[in-house]
C-alpha cells in the first residue's frame, strides 16, 4: 500500500525536528507531512528550515481539522492509506510496518496502535476514564477496544474518503464507535508509546473531565442521532 504518515503539530517547536528526523530513519519507505495548524512558536519555521514536507494551516482548526487537512491531501496524492502519529514524540514509528501489513492481510478499515492488547491497563484516573470509553463502546457497538484514546490508528482508503469529505469526523473514540457501528473493520495491535519528549500538553485536568464527558456522551447519545450515506 501507498502510505502517508500524518503529523499534526501545534507548538510543537521542541519536538518536530526530532519526530521527523526519527521518523525518516526509521521508516524511509513511507512519505509523510507534517501538519502545522495555526502554531505561534516556531513550529513552521524548523519545518521549513529543515525541507520537511509541510501543509501550513494558517490558523488553529484543532486536532480535527489538522487531521482532516492531512486526509483531504492523501486523497488528492492517491494515498491507499494514512496514520495519524503526534508531534511530541510519544509514538513509536517502528510499529507503522507491522499495523500495514495487518491491515493488508486481514483487509481491515482501521488499525489502532494498542497499549493494552498484551499489556495490563492501570488503575490510574486517566485510564478509569479509558475504560469508561471502552465499556460504551462495547455497549453501544459489540466491539472490545483496549485502548480508545490511542492517537495511533492506521486509515484505509474507504476511511480516508469518511474523514476527507464528512464535517464531525474527529480521529476520538466517539467516531471510531460510530464506524463501527456502520460496519468498519477494526482491529488493534500492541505497540508501546513513550513520554513527550518536550514541552506541555494541551491535556490539563479540567480538559481532561471535559474530554471525557463530551466523549461519553457522544458514543451513549449523540451517534444514534448521526446519518451516514
Amino acid at each position: 500500500m501507498k502510505v502517508l504518515i500524518i503529523i499534526p503539530a501545534y507548538n510543537e517547536e521542541a519536538n518536530i525536528e526530532k519526530v521527523v528526523t526519527n521518523l525518516k530513519e526509521v521508516c524511509p519507505q513511507y512519505d509523510y507531512v507534517v501538519v502545522n495548524d495555526g502554531s505561534k512558536d516556531r513550529t513552521a519555521d524548523i519545518c521549513r528550515k529543515n525541507g520537511f514536507s509541510l501543509i501550513d494551516n494558517p490558523i488553529n482548526l484543532g486536532l480535527s481539522g489538522s487531521f482532516q487537512s492531512g486526509m483531504k491531501y492523501a486523497i488528492r496524492m492517491g494515498y491507499d492509506a494514512a496514520i495519524q502519529i503526534d508531534g511530541d514524540g510519544q509514538h513509536d514509528v517502528a510499529y507503522i510496518p507491522q499495523m500495514v501489513d495487518l491491515m493488508e492481510k486481514e483487509q481491515l478499515d482501521i488499525v489502532i496502535g494498542s497499549r493494552f492488547v498484551s499489556e495490563k491497563k492501570p488503575w490510574t484516573p486517566r485510564m478509569i476514564g479509558s475504560r469508561i470509553l471502552s465499556a460504551g463502546i462495547w455497549m453501544t457497538c459489540g466491539k472490545h477496544i483496549k485502548d480508545p484514546t490511542s492517537g495511533m490508528r492506521l486509515y484505509g482508503r474507504k476511511m480516508l474518503t469518511e474523514f476527507a469529505t464528512k464535517l464531525n469526523y474527529g480521529p476520538e473514540p466517539d467516531t471510531i464507535c460510530y464506524l463501527i457501528r456502520c460496519g468498519a473493520k477494526v482491529k488493534e495491535t500492541q505497540v508501546t508509546m513513550r513520554e513527550r519528549m518536550g514541552g506541555t500538553s494541551y491535556l490539563n485536568l479540567s480538559r481532561s473531565f471535559w474530554y471525557m464527558l463530551s466523549m461519553t456522551l457522544s458514543i451513549f447519545v449523540i451517534q444514534w442521532f448521526r446519518k451516514r450515506k
